[in-house]
């Protein structure tokens, strides 16, 4: 592709962007908003200036159409959710009073009421409000947001395309409403849906929208004939109103399948597909329809949900595979910038050689401008871009901190016995009950407790130097005496020690393996103003040294009542890393494992009777496609055993999961083998302990009873009658009473508050069943 030209000139686009700013700056106005610190025209003034922000920096990159209606003050399926007033009668009142005010109310709930149920995007570690619906829901629009935003970037002589939650997925992301029958399908809304999507796609092209993309990135699972029926006759229907803006139909985070050649034939304007996490798929599914005649193909070719740089030679030869199947290809990333990191400039901390192998949102924009100007102009236009790139990708391949010969061995060594307890369950339960002597409904905590401003600034002082290593551990130790003392006046059964000395549960264990990479404003978005920043996978995994010993047996050595000690699995070490792309994952899942196997081990000699080894991510990573997620399975489960399968009988093996639907993997989760399982419950009213029941789990489990994403308290009756609940599906013997997640993010007031209510609740039904 040196001489010849694509037949309309590539342009170069992204189906949305990092939300927060370089500063964190929209966490920042939106907290101090919820604090009153910060005034709700001040609030509107920050996120207009970010939006402004990022649509000059995505147009002076030279992209050629910005994205808008991807901004959220907290999530866009809650902004689509207002967008079509599906309120739930609950919150109605409060957004009625004040939209702001009850948009955050359905967001976090208030003292009087629920919030929406939230649970993760897909496979990914971004979460989102979950709609609920029922055979009453009206619909209404309320697009002022959507036009809004694209007036302003109209406004500043933009090309823009605004970019909406599609109704096929909106409806397949909803649940049935509070006091709906269980077996009621949203999707059979999709008729009063229609006009509302309709109503807002005219208001956005009297507005000035030439084309508006519609995400559908639930028609990449699996779906039933019926279901691809209906998303079939939606974009039938969509495609043939008259007043409507050119529409783009985008789907990312796997293949189409049967989806492809129902949305190829429908009557819309052009598909946004990936081609990197399906590329084969997607290519091969595409010609075999026919391609896109007379329509446009956004090509998603840039992964949009990993931080190496691009193979720019290679996505051109996916591109140039594609010119004829389209009547215009343009370029992209495989689905929204909002999932990785904004800038690697801001990263000083890691070695320039390195650096040049990580691409950030805002390098991976100027590689999708190269990508469309060389399918315009022929390779010849980006000939110095494409030698850098060559040399990026040699420098890593060829580097040392790749690969560990004696790493790769002790991985190459494992036997099956390796991964499984010395034991039986049974055999073990009696065991650890004798050793432990806990009561009937166990209390616990999941782990973490509120992270002070006192230890953020002490951790902030310790990089500035201001304070040395010395009076830094004094804090934490001042920290976890607290903490310690709190749970035994509040009466709770079995300890943690906070967790005070840790950033992140995740970084705070990469920053002490070896093979990982920590960087220093690398934020993403997990949901609402919680960010993460995801260490980076980059070279084989060993652990030098132990890494929470020190600190669970300084807990324990402050009372009687065993004290948890507290790691992260390895398959969300995985999960919520940016994981290396150059070796199979059940590879990388293997060598982290050992590596926690020996901190397991070292627990355990240390003392620890109790070990929490936390896998939130096990759901979230679970392939989108049915047919792929037996051997992921196979591997992750294995991974979790081999990091616990080497301790006591008697030492009680705890893991921990949260904000995703279990049932699709209740068998995986007996597969780990873990003897007590606690698990979020309380947003979705014992929904799991009812699946767990159903499958027949056998072991122990603690299915939340505390909704730690809201700043409400739960009482004591409240809380009573959840267990409750859950007491009408595991019985007493099995049932530990612990919140749905760890409790970083909240406050100390309400989490003492919570947790007394919690003990006493316990306690109030332990001496219904006793």
């Amino acid at each position: 592709m040196t001489t010849k030209s694509a037949a309309a000139a590539a342009r170069a686009t992204v189906y949305g962007y990092p939300r927060q700013g370089p500063g964190r700056e929209l966490k920042k106005a939106v907290e101090g908003y919820w604090k009153g610190r910060v005034t709700a025209d001040t609030l509107r003034a920050t996120a207009a200036e970010l939006r402004r922000a990022n649509w000059r920096a995505l147009a002076g990159a030279g992209v050629d159409e910005i994205p808008t209606g991807d901004f959220s003050y907290y999530d866009h399926v809650l902004d689509t959710t207002v967008m079509v007033g599906a309120i739930p009668a609950r919150h109605r009142d409060a957004v009625a009073a004040d939209p702001l005010d009850g948009y955050f109310a359905m967001a976090r709930g208030t003292q009087d009421v629920a919030p929406l149920e939230m649970t993760k995007w897909f496979d990914t570690n971004y979460h989102y409000l979950v709609p609920e619906l029922g055979p009453d829901t009206v619909f209404t629009a309320d697009s002022a947001k959507q036009v809004a935003e694209l007036e302003e970037a109209l406004g500043l002589g933009l090309t823009a395309r605004p970019v909406l939650v599609g109704p096929v997925t909106y409806l397949l992301l909803a649940k049935p409403a509070p006091g709906v029958a269980a077996d009621f399908d949203p999707l059979t809304l999709l008729d009063r849906l229609l006009p509302v999507y309709a109503e807002v796609l005219a208001d956005l092209r009297a507005a000035g929208a030439a084309w508006v993309q519609l995400d559908e990135p639930a028609l990449v699972q699996d779906r039933t004939p019926a279901e691809l029926n209906t998303a079939g006759r939606a974009y039938r229907d969509l495609g043939a109103l008259t007043d409507r803006p050119k529409l783009l139909v985008a789907s990312y985070f796997d293949r189409l399948g049967d989806a492809l050649p129902l949305l190829a034939k429908a009557p819309v304007d052009g598909l946004a597909l990936d081609f990197t996490e399906a590329a084969a798929a997607n290519l091969d599914a595409l010609a075999a329809a026919g391609g896109l005649p007379g329509k446009r193909l956004v090509a998603g070719v840039v992964n949009g949900r990993n931080i190496w740089v691009d193979d720019l030679s290679a996505s051109l030869a996916t591109l140039g595979t594609l010119l004829g199947l389209a009547d215009r290809v343009d370029v992209s990333a495989s689905c929204s910038l909002l999932h990785v990191p904004l800038d690697t400039t801001a990263e000083h901390d890691i070695e320039p050689q390195i650096l040049r192998w990580l691409a950030f949102a805002r390098q991976k924009t100027a590689e999708i401008v190269t990508l469309a100007k060389g399918l315009t102009h022929g390779t010849d236009a980006i000939a110095a871009e494409l030698a850098a790139n060559r040399a990026d990708l040699a420098s890593r391949a060829h580097s040392p901190i790749t690969r560990d010969p004696q790493v790769r061995a002790r991985a190459a060594a494992v036997t099956d016995a390796d991964a499984r307890r010395s034991q039986p369950y049974a055999e073990r339960a009696a065991a650890q009950r004798a050793h432990l002597g806990l009561p009937l409904l166990p209390t616990t905590t999941i782990g973490s407790f509120p992270q002070t401003g006192e230890l953020r600034a002490a951790r902030a002082d310790l990089r500035a130097g201001r304070i040395g290593t010395a009076g830094y551990e004094e804090r934490v130790k001042a920290e976890i005496r607290e903490v310690i003392s709190f749970q035994e006046k509040a009466g709770l059964d079995v300890l943690v020690h906070g967790e005070a000395e840790r950033n992140d549960m995740v970084q705070y264990f990469a920053e002490q393996l070896t093979g990982y990479l920590a960087t220093q404003h690398g934020w993403v978005q997990s949901y609402g103003t919680r960010y993460v920043r995801p260490p980076i996978l980059a070279g084989d995994i060993s652990r030098p040294d132990p890494m929470t010993v020190r600190w669970t047996t300084y807990a324990q050595s402050l009372s009687d009542r065993p004290v948890k000690g507290m790691l992260t699995g390895p398959v969300t070490m995985l999960a919520w890393s940016f994981v290396r792309d150059d070796q199979p994952l059940t590879d990388t899942a293997r060598q982290v494992a050992l590596a926690l196997r020996d901190e397991v081990n070292d627990l355990e000699a240390a003392g620890t009777s109790v070990i929490q080894v936390d896998e939130p991510a096990l759901r979230e990573t679970l392939p989108l496609r049915a047919a792929d997620r037996a051997a992921y399975l196979a591997w992750a489960t294995e991974a979790f055993r081999l990091t616990t399968g080497g301790v006591r009988p008697d030492t009680q093996i705890h893991t921990h999961m949260c904000y995703a639907e279990f049932g699709d993997v209740v068998q995986a989760i007996d597969d780990l083998d873990a003897d007590v399982i606690s698990l979020e419950a309380a947003r979705s009213h014992m929904q799991v302990a009812r699946e767990l029941a159903a499958h027949g789990y056998p072991r122990e489990a603690g299915p939340g009873v505390y909704d730690i994403h809201s700043p409400r308290v739960p009482s004591a009756e409240e809380t009573a009658d959840l267990l409750r609940t859950g007491l009408e599906a595991i019985p007493a013997e099995r049932l530990w009473v612990n919140p749905d997640c760890g409790l970083k993010t909240r406050g100390w007031p309400e989490t003492r508050a919570s947790l007394e209510n919690l003990v006493a609740a316990a306690r109030t039904v332990r001496g219904e069943v006793s």
